[in-house]
């Protein structure tokens, strides 16, 4: 079987997780890149990813594909057309890019009747109309990563963050949306354009506004279609309002990850993430699950159907360990994989003693991640917090 797989930089979630997966599965892997020097061990075709035409120039010169999948935020429109040129199973392309671009989301599911959230689309020089609704919070429409994510509460502080964000990306299109306040969580799920599996959710923690940077995400138990009690009617309303919101994008195929807040109105959609979760929490959703979800995610896409999730149990967390301040990086742990008092605990180093950190108050802050997998939150916990005490990271 011939898999080609697109992508831009290498991450964790492509080299330790889907590529493995693929030779796991039997797969001739051939990567599409545009920076084929930065992804060493696997055969890489020099190719303009963001175009599709380019996409399918580059298969049709090489071998017959078997499935073109990507792991990317940033090319999955391109991917679905290549796919579909080639009569291969896959996403909507029309599915991706509205994902991918946070004004048509909004306009999909205000005219799906799903949701309603106030929201304007700010081309390179355009000032936001004088009815927005503060709080607002502007982004980038089609960021990734908590990148220039920001919250006004004013008219003020809205002129200066589009000021900043318009000098640092002056051909950017934004959004300026009203803030969805309330507790934060994800869903995750796996379909094959036919059955559209739940995997389950994470509770997400982020650090202190007026930034939106992702701290930790909890293991949801009440996300999964068992969940019972108060808690668990709350967050099966809001598994099924998710549901819609994708059922109008039209996401069904393969793997996505969707953000939402627990509103005073109800559940919102803040994102929608056409893609596996990302920052390590893939690796966490796999151990919890007790499944090889990537292999699982890539069969999907070699025209095998969606498996069913086992239930979970225990817990597991993902922390993100975020530079206090800009500086040099003196100390900090290295890879760590250790088992103590039943938790199963993995830290994935992100910078090195001597690299300088510049604060952006984004994912790029991140110093390392630390996952953990236990019996329950207390010992969870635990295992956390005796982790980052006696190995902590140290800026100057």
């Amino acid at each position: 079987m011939r898999l080609y797989v697109t992508a831009l930089n290498p991450n964790d979630s492509l080299t330790q997780g889907f590529l493995p997966a693929a030779r796991a599965l039997g797969c001739e892997v051939t990567l599409l890149t545009d920076q084929p020097e930065r992804h060493a061990g696997v055969e890489a075709l020099r190719t303009d990813v963001r175009d599709a035409r380019a996409v399918i120039d580059a298969v049709a010169r090489h071998h017959r594909p078997d499935a073109i999948f990507s792991a990317s935020d940033h090319v999955q429109p391109e991917t679905a057309l290549a796919a579909a040129y080639f009569g291969l199973p896959g996403k909507d392309w029309r599915a991706c890019l509205t994902a991918k671009n946070k004004a048509l989301t909004r306009r999909a599911l205000a005219a799906a009747g799903v949701e309603q959230v106030r929201s304007a689309t700010l081309p390179p020089g355009q000032p936001p109309p004088g009815d927005l609704p503060f709080p607002v919070v502007v982004k980038p429409r089609e960021g990734v990563a908590s990148e220039e994510v920001m919250l006004a509460t004013d008219a003020g502080e809205l002129a200066r963050a589009l000021a900043g964000i318009r000098e640092r990306r002056p051909g950017a299109t934004l959004v300026a949306e009203e803030y969805l306040e309330g507790p934060l969580r994800t869903l995750e799920t796996l379909g094959d354009g036919h059955a559209l599996h739940v995997l389950g959710g994470f509770r997400t923690t982020l650090g202190p506004l007026p930034h939106f940077i992702e701290e930790r995400l909890d293991w949801n138990p009440a996300a999964a279609e068992t969940a019972t009690g108060a808690g668990g009617r709350i967050e099966a309303a809001a598994r099924e309002h998710v549901l819609r919101a994708l059922a109008a994008v039209g996401v069904g195929f393969g793997a996505c990850h969707t953000e939402y807040a627990l509103t005073a109105h109800g559940p919102r959609i803040i994102e929608i993430n056409y893609r596996l979760i990302g920052d390590n929490c893939d690796f966490l959703l796999a151990e919890l699950l007790g499944v090889p979800l990537f292999e699982q995610i890539l069969r999907v896409h070699l025209g095998e159907p969606a498996q069913a999730p086992p239930s979970v149990t225990g817990h597991g967390a993902a922390v993100s360990l975020v530079a206090p301040r800009s500086g040099v990086v003196k100390s900090g742990p290295g890879e760590v994989a250790e088992t103590i008092g039943g938790v199963r605990l993995r830290h994935r180093p992100l910078r090195a003693p001597g690299d300088t950190v510049e604060l952006t108050h984004t994912n790029r802050d991140y110093l390392g991640v630390v996952r953990a997998a236990g019996p329950d939150r207390a010992a969870v916990d635990h295992a956390l917090a005796s982790f980052r005490a006696r190995t902590p990271w140290v800026v100057e």
